[in-house]
């Protein structure tokens, strides 16, 4: 019993174009993402009488404010997954 596991399909490569799009379109949702999360750093920081407020019955802004950056982390990896999934030629 032979146990090949290389892979079953030529390498697939991308092109430099496509590349650099996709680098383009990263860091630029992370850049979205890193002013999301300063702000929420900050706001912490140097005003937490703001996030101790109530917006919802029993739940502060600073934990609704928590809970949509990891909704938006999420949502961003959907958006950069659609973004990304064609070559740069094609689009």
């Amino acid at each position: 019993m032979v146990l090949d596991h290389g892979p079953s399909t030529a390498e697939e490569t991308e092109s430099a174009a496509t590349s650099a799009r996709n680098s383009r379109t990263g860091l630029k949702l992370f850049a979205l993402y890193l002013a999301a999360y300063a702000s929420y750093v900050l706001l912490n920081a140097f005003a937490p009488a703001v996030m101790e407020r109530m917006v919802v019955p029993g739940v502060n802004l600073a934990v609704v404010y928590g809970l949509t950056l990891i909704v938006l982390a999420f949502v961003l990896a959907l958006l950069y997954g659609f973004l990304c999934r064609r070559p740069a030629e094609a689009a």
